[in-house]
């Protein structure tokens, strides 16, 4: 077998243990299982390949197109003025002064 040199007993050591592991019994189904798996793997690699080339391939114009119409192009677009800044607060009325010492409630004890 080519590309495998002297590594022919790695093969068979390798099919030793699959036949310890699953049976003669179950090697035939082993065997079918891999076999679908790599049928449905090609089946999917191809069509993706087909959509891929499909989708990147150019496709010839019709020769009778319509002529496209082209829309109007609208006016330069003026910026929105700068919102003017909000008025300043009022000065807020003065404090009122601390009532006088005759004025204080007395506390009576």
């Amino acid at each position: 077998m080519p590309g495998f040199g002297g590594h022919w007993w790695l093969i068979l050591l390798i099919l030793v243990v699959v036949l310890i592991i699953w049976g003669p019994g179950k090697l035939p189904d082993v065997g079918a299982g891999m076999g679908r798996a790599i049928r449905e793997f090609r089946k999917a690699s191809s069509e993706t390949k087909d959509v891929f080339n499909s989708a990147t391939a150019p496709t010839a114009a019709p020769a009778a197109q319509a002529p496209v119409q082209h829309m109007a192009q609208p006016g330069p677009v003026q910026p929105a003025p700068a919102p003017s800044p909000p008025p300043a607060p009022a000065e807020p009325a003065a404090a009122p002064a601390s009532p006088a010492p005759s004025e204080q409630p007395t506390v009576s004890s």
